[in-house]
This record gives C-alpha cells, sequence and structure tokens, in this order.
C-alpha cells in the first residue's frame, strides 16, 4: 500500500487535485479501481496533511443479477469507517440494454453514470469528483481515440464540468493496473461483480489485450507512451493543409 499511497500523493501534488477544504465525493462502482482509490484516498485523508472530506457515491445501474450480498459487504466496509455509501438509484441497465439492445452502450452508459454521479455529488456539497481512472486506462482511452476517432487525444488528470460545476480528478493515473490488483487483493477490499453483458467484451478490451502484447514485446512501450503524454513539446504533428490551394497560388 505504500507504493500505491507514494504514486498517488505525486499525482494529487502534480496536479493539485486535492487542494484545503475540498469536499470529495468518490465514485465507489464496487471495482477493484474505485474501491482501492477511496481506501488510499481515506488513509491519505487520515495523515492530515490536507484537510478534506470524502464522501462515497455508488450510481446502482439497475442490474437484476447484482449480488445483494456483496452490495451489503460493501456498504459494511464504509459503515466501519463511520460513513454512509451513498446510492443513486437509476434505470441504466433497462435503458441501455432493453430499451436500445445495448447500442453504443458502453460510449453512453459511461456519459450516463457520470452525470448521475457529478449532479448527486453536487447536490451533496461536493467540489470535487474522484474517478479510479489508471495509466492504462490512459493509453487505452489514448489508442481508442487514435483508432477510432482519428485523434491524438486522451482524458485529463483534473477536468471541470460546467453543467454539474465539480472539478473531476484522477489521484491513480501514474498507477498501473496490476498494481492496483495486488493491492486490492493484500487490503481484501469488498469488490461487487460486474454483471454487465458487455464485460469483457468491449473496444477497450481490445486495447488492454494489445497494450498487454506490446509490453510483452517491448518492456520500455507503455513508459514511453505515457511519457509521450506528459511531454507534448516533443511532439512533431502535421498542420492541416491549406484547402483549395494550387502550385499557382505560390
Amino acid at each position: 500500500m505504500k507504493k500505491i499511497l507514494s504514486k498517488m500523493r505525486r499525482a494529487i501534488q502534480d496536479y493539485r487535485m486535492i487542494e484545503p477544504g475540498d469536499k470529495v465525493a468518490v465514485g465507489v462502482s464496487g471495482g477493484k479501481d474505485s474501491l482501492l482509490l477511496f481506501e488510499a484516498l481515506w488513509q491519505f485523508h487520515t495523515w492530515n496533511v490536507i484537510p478534506f472530506e470524502l464522501v462515497p457515491i455508488h450510481v446502482n445501474m439497475g442490474f437484476k443479477d447484482t449480488s445483494e450480498e456483496e452490495m451489503n459487504a460493501l456498504r459494511a466496509y464504509f459503515a466501519q469507517k463511520g460513513l454512509t455509501l451513498e446510492e443513486v438509484p437509476t434505470q441504466l441497465a433497462e435503458i441501455l440494454f432493453e430499451a436500445r439492445g445495448g447500442k453504443d452502450a458502453c460510449s453512453l452508459c459511461s456519459k450516463m453514470r457520470r452525470g448521475a454521479l457529478c449532479n448527486r455529488a453536487h447536490e451533496l456539497g461536493c467540489n470535487k469528483v474522484a474517478l479510479g481512472h489508471h495509466a492504462d486506462d490512459v493509453l487505452e482511452t489514448l489508442m481508442l481515440c487514435l483508432i477510432y476517432e482519428g485523434r491524438f487525444s486522451t482524458f485529463a488528470p483534473v477536468s471541470h464540468l460546467d453543467r454539474s460545476n465539480v472539478w473531476v480528478i484522477r489521484p491513480f493515473i501514474y498507477l498501473e493496473e496490476g498494481e492496483i490488483r495486488g493491492a486490492t487483493a493484500r487490503c481484501q477490499l469488498p469488490v461487487v461483480f460486474n454483471p454487465c453483458p458487455n464485460d469483457k467484451h468491449t473496444n477497450r478490451e481490445r486495447m488492454k489485450e494489445m497494450l498487454s502484447s506490446l509490453k510483452a514485446e517491448i518492456p520500455f512501450a507503455k513508459d514511453n507512451m505515457l511519457s509521450a503524454i506528459t511531454h507534448p513539446e516533443r511532439n512533431n504533428l502535421w498542420q492541416k493543409p491549406v484547402q483549395n490551394q494550387t502550385f499557382d497560388d505560390e
């Protein structure tokens, strides 16, 4: 856990993610990333280095196969810390998979879940929302944007959402998924099984497999790709050509 906290603290300091007096909502899906993020932020919070509040929020997708036993274990985890898990009921599962047949489910789900989370955070007086995206997510998003959208882009460490007037922060951007998986197991956090029918069958999963294969062949590939993102001055991309220009114009 020491390594997790060290890398998270560096990200918080580098991008000024948390400041004194902040009320930070943590999006707790029940997966390993969000649970470890809350645990790490809770320990960071107890150090009293920066005085701030934490509010755990869970957006209930409405999947009928969600284990109530696992959800009770999740609630108990927060109760042990003297907190109540704020639960936001939705009908996203019905909307995405019954009404729409799962078409464009992942992209729409992400936007709708984020909206529900940030709106509830705003209602509770939170000025920031922490998400559990890590370094692998950064690269997967970059590859998704490049391959499927034709643009060099990924999410920012800190961003502002005008509609809900909250700042989104990602304190795990320096951590790899393997580090998170190991720490979650060691801390015995109450992970909730994801019943989404698209889980492990998405374009993001394909990017994950590609990155894993690339790292197996070129161990330093991921480090260099992440370095390229944080050093835009090294980029050497083309300017868009002038439209309708001919040799006679010269």
